[in-house]
């Protein structure tokens, strides 16, 4: 039986708080609350010590990691919470003290820090991981020009504090630093993400610098920072509101030369001159319909203005400055398998308008769980008014075709990752391929 979860209902039963239900949505990203222990390390988390401290509050990341093996130290530090709570009859007391005895050795090493120090050592939490990346992307030119390639070769350390403002607020961060081995060039610390994070219940506030992705698009956009407010509420049917600006100067860039926006970032770059655009406004919503684990369906909108639209890739007069993209993405899941997939359409484009995805996939790399792996295949069509700086590591700007890729966790938190991509360029026709492979550490 997992001792982490029987830790929690034996420190729910001493602390005497087992007899309450919490109608409330887990706090906890992989804590179904149709687990047999929900009701227990919802008791706990929703149950503070004197100086407002819960008696636990999960790994800091959003989880509760609870078929990891809970350790006599975090034990130690659960029983510490409980003796701080004033309210303890005398037999919850008693069996307290027990459980004080046996593990007095670690209590009396944490006696400073449970006392007087954990009120600001653990309000900054460090995640994080450094990760060697290799990729080959390989364009055929028309006209029997020379096929062009863009290999990379990068590592990335990539660090992810959380900090806590008080039960309901905490501020988060990405700070990143990579450096080109081919090159052997290297950048500074950078801070590529900020914001601040607040959580009521089922409601879900974001305010500041923070991630564009969604969950629903199939990484089919933009992967990069937004700079607004994010607001996300309900349960069965999940809305998802977003108003803020995207800076896509350092990715997407007019090319003269062949006419339409070109995508930098490990795209087809032809080395021409280019303009400067302006950042993207951003005003969009989703719902998302997810009744059970087999089945979820979402359907969102979204407005872009831009100068960057302003171009004879875009539309036949150049006039237009803005996009309206609808899109619809279903998911089901059978057991270990899942068919997921997602259209997207601009209804404001005249070229290269649309994109979609289907995907099979099996399986699950899970980062603390050695041997655990994952495996798909997809068809990608990616038009470049629709995905302007898509997150997927296969499938390149402007292209569609076939991808292959699986992930392997080989030990605890070090996993593998491969891809391979083939298909075509949708603006002249040409072969388009890319090798990708990626080994990742996290702590």
């Amino acid at each position: 039986m997992n001792k982490k979860i029987v830790s929690a209902m034996t420190t729910a039963l001493v602390v005497g708080v087992a007899s309450t239900t919490f109608a409330a949505a887990s706090p906890f990203s992989d804590l179904d609350p149709d687990h047999w222990a929900y009701q227990s390390v919802m008791q706990l988390y929703n149950t503070y010590t004197a100086d407002g401290k819960r008696v636990i509050d999960g790994m800091g990341d959003g989880t509760f990691q609870g078929k990891r093996p809970i350790t006599r130290y975090e034990v130690a530090q659960m029983v510490a919470k409980a003796l701080a709570r004033t309210d303890i009859s005398g037999t919850d007391k008693a069996a307290l003290d027990r459980l004080a005895a046996e593990f007095s050795e670690e209590l009396q090493s944490l006696g400073v820090r449970v006392a007087e120090l954990e009120k600001y050592a653990d309000k900054v939490q460090w995640h994080g991981e450094m990760r060697y990346t290799y990729q080959s992307n390989r364009f055929d030119k028309a006209y029997g020009q020379k096929q062009h390639r863009n290999n990379v070769n990068e590592n990335l350390l990539r660090l992810e504090p959380v900090m806590e403002v008080n039960n309901h607020w905490k501020l988060k961060a990405r700070i990143d630093a990579s450096d080109e081995m081919s090159t052997n060039t290297s950048g500074d610390l950078k801070m590529q993400r900020g914001w601040a994070e607040g959580q009521y219940g089922s409601l879900n506030l974001k305010v500041g610098l923070f991630d564009d992705l969604t969950n629903y698009d199939r990484n089919m956009m933009f992967f990069n920072e937004m700079s607004g407010a994010e607001v996300n509420f309900g349960k069965v049917l999940r809305t998802q509101i977003r108003v803020g600006r995207l800076n896509t100067s350092d990715n997407l860039r007019y090319d003269d030369s062949v006419n339409h926006l070109i995508n930098y970032n490990g795209g087809l770059n032809t080395g021409s001159k280019y303009k400067s655009n302006d950042p993207l406004n951003v005003q969009s919503i989703a719902l998302t319909y997810k009744p059970g684990k087999v089945l979820s369906l979402t359907g969102a909108y979204y407005h872009f203005q831009s100068d960057i639209f302003r171009n004879s890739a875009y539309t036949d007069n150049m006039s237009e400055d803005d996009a309206n993209i609808w899109e619809v993405a279903p998911t089901f899941r059978f057991g270990k398998f899942g068919v997921v997939g997602a259209y997207l359409r601009n209804t404001k484009a005249d070229y290269y308008k649309h994109s979609h995805v289907v995907e099979l996939n099996y399986g699950q790399a899970k980062r603390d769980r050695p041997g655990t792996w994952m495996a798909y295949a997809s068809y990608r069509y990616q038009g470049m008014n629709v995905s302007m700086d898509g997150a997927n590591d296969g499938a390149m700007y402007n292209t569609k075709g076939w991808e292959f890729g699986t992930q392997i966790t080989i030990m605890k938190n070090i996993q593998l990752k491969g891809i391979y991509f083939k298909g075509e360029q949708l603006h002249n026709g040409q072969d388009a391929e890319k090798l990708f492979g990626r080994c990742e550490w996290f702590f």
